[in-house]
This record gives C-alpha cells, sequence and structure tokens, in this order.
C-alpha cells in the first residue's frame, strides 16, 4: 500500500511568512497576545458576577445618563451612541486602508482624519462616562456588612438623598491620623451624615429602602416602610455617593473595580491608537507612503484599530447589555 504525498505551496523561508510582511506579523503576534489578555479580564468579570449574581447592579439604572440631558433617565443609550461612533471609525479605517492600496493619498488622508475624529470622540465619551459615574447622582447608605442601600419613592422611582436628608447645621470634621484617630480615616467627607439620612427619612412617608438584593424577576428588592426604617438605623454605616474603588452607590464595588480596570485599559488602548493613527496621518500628509508607493503602514495601524473596536463590542456585550 502506497502512500501519495502531495506538495502544498507554504512558506518556504524568507522575510514574508505566508505573504505577510515582518510587520504584519508582529501585530499579529500582538493582537493574539492582548486578544487573550482581554479574554481573561472578561472571564474574570464573569465569574465575579455569576458568584454575586443576585445582588449585582443592573447597568440599565446605572448608565442612564446623557450630556445635556440632565435629570432625563435615558438607558444605555450614551453608550450606544459611543459604540456607534467606534465602528464607523473602524469603517473609515477600512476605507482608508483600500484607498491606500489604490495610492489615492487625498483619500488617505481624508479617511484617516476621519478615523482620528471617531477616536477622540469615544475616548471624550468615555471620560465624561467615567466622570459621571464616580460623581453620582441619587446616593445610598453603606451597611456594616458592606452592602447597599437605595431610596425611592412609593411609586418605584429612584429618589436622591440630597431631596429629602434633615441636615444640620454644624461642623464636621474628617478622621485624620493627626488628629489622634490613628485606625479610623475616610477618604473622603461624606455629603451627610447617617443621622441626617434617617431623620429625613422618618419626615418622609413615601420614601423606602431599596436593598441590592435582586427578587425572582430580576428587579431589586423594595423593603416596607417598618424594615426600611429598622434597616438604616440598625446596620446603616456611611453615605455613600458616586463610585470609586472602595465604595459604590450602585451596588457591589467589585462591579465599580471591573468597570474602572477594563473600559480604562480598552480606553488607554483607543488612546494609544489615536496617537499613532496621528503620526501616521501628519506621515500620509507629507507624502512619505506616498514615495514608497506603499501604504502597509496605514494598514498595520488599520489591525490595531479593527482589534480595537472588536474588543469594545465584547465589553459592550458583556457588560453593559448581559
Amino acid at each position: 500500500m502506497s502512500t501519495a504525498v502531495v506538495e502544498g505551496k507554504t512558506w518556504g523561508g524568507g522575510n514574508q511568512p505566508l505573504k505577510a510582511s515582518y510587520g504584519k506579523m508582529m501585530m499579529w503576534f500582538f493582537i493574539v497576545s492582548d486578544a487573550l489578555t482581554f479574554s481573561g479580564f472578561l472571564a474574570a468579570y464573569g465569574f465575579s458576577r455569576f458568584k454575586f449574581i443576585d445582588a449585582w447592579p443592573i447597568a440599565d439604572e446605572v448608565f442612564t445618563h446623557v450630556p445635556f440631558l440632565h435629570g432625563q433617565e435615558l438607558p444605555m443609550i450614551y453608550v450606544a451612541f459611543m459604540t456607534f461612533i467606534l465602528i464607523m471609525s473602524s469603517v473609515t479605517m477600512v476605507l482608508a486602508v483600500d484607498a491606500g492600496h489604490h495610492l489615492n493619498q487625498k483619500k488617505v488622508t481624508l479617511y484617516m482624519f476621519l478615523t482620528i475624529i471617531g477616536g477622540l470622540i469615544f475616548v471624550g465619551s468615555q471620560a465624561w462616562e467615567w466622570a459621571t459615574f464616580i460623581k453620582g447622582d441619587y446616593g445610598a447608605v453603606q451597611t456594616k456588612g458592606g452592602n447597599i442601600l437605595q431610596f425611592v419613592d412609593t411609586d418605584g422611582h429612584r429618589v436622591a438623598i440630597r431631596d429629602f436628608a434633615a441636615v444640620e447645621e454644624h461642623d464636621r470634621v474628617q478622621d485624620k491620623r493627626n488628629t489622634g484617630l490613628w485606625f479610623v480615616s475616610e477618604g473622603s467627607l461624606p455629603p451627610y451624615t447617617v443621622e441626617e439620612v434617617i431623620n429625613g427619612l422618618e419626615e418622609h412617608d413615601n420614601i423606602l429602602v431599596r436593598s441590592q438584593l435582586l427578587d425572582e424577576h430580576g428587579h431589586k428588592t423594595v423593603l416596607t416602610r417598618e424594615e426600611s426604617l429598622k434597616q438604616i438605623k440598625e446596620n446603616g454605616k456611611l453615605v455613600v455617593e458616586g463610585a470609586n474603588l472602595h465604595v459604590n452607590e450602585y451596588g457591589s464595588p467589585l462591579f465599580a473595580d471591573f468597570f474602572f480596570f477594563i473600559t480604562g485599559f480598552h480606553g488607554f488602548h483607543v488612546f494609544s491608537g489615536v496617537v499613532i493613527n496621528i503620526i501616521i496621518f501628519f506621515n500620509v500628509i507629507l507624502g512619505t507612503y506616498e514615495r514608497r508607493k506603499n501604504y502597509e503602514m496605514v494598514e498595520k495601524v488599520g489591525l490595531y484599530w479593527h482589534f480595537v473596536d472588536l474588543v469594545w463590542v465584547f465589553v459592550f456585550t458583556f457588560f453593559y447589555l448581559v
């Protein structure tokens, strides 16, 4: 029995394995390694969310803000806008690469410029989203066990602490080591005390406490009037506004930790891509690649930009939508 050997056209050595230049191969190696890094981050997020599934913040209740439309709750609208801008910048990058194949310097310049504008809009939007997330909107009370208690009216709408807290006129001193409190410290002075929240809650019969635990329908559990007062009085520890790496008015601190880390890491990639695109853009204007009769640098930076866009699609899906 004989075995027939069929010779295929494989890479036989040289500077272009599989008809790809050294620069393209190295870019693909980077993209694959970076994709594994993002996969690890998203997998860690998935495991953590599954572990705390009964108390995980609801994205539709967190990301509701839109610039210049204060006071209106528009869930996920601005995040969807950011996603659209980034995807469209990927389209303009495709057009820039195609124009480079045809050695059309003017079109490459135009489409690279539009790609840069799209990247800048996305980075600026992400910075605004971070600032809004950190500042917060309604406020909450953290219990001694680390849980978050929010406030709603009898119709289930969120109520801000500033709207009902009974503010007392007195000077408040932040706990610091130089005041002799060696083992007590505060990252920042809370805007209200728990006592002021309790007094305001007692004066407003239409305000209830909503815990971070989710019911069988996926909604946060709203306590009765008696349970609301009991929870605040017995377990209230600290008033929280906004989110940081230690506390989070929206629920589990892990949610904020992953938000800052994953979106921040991706935002760094986008910002780096914008900087690289600007460098390539000026090289295109100066005619560097036109003299070489080769726009491969545009194609290589395009691979990186498409990767960044694709990663955001996964971040948007798993972090915001699911």
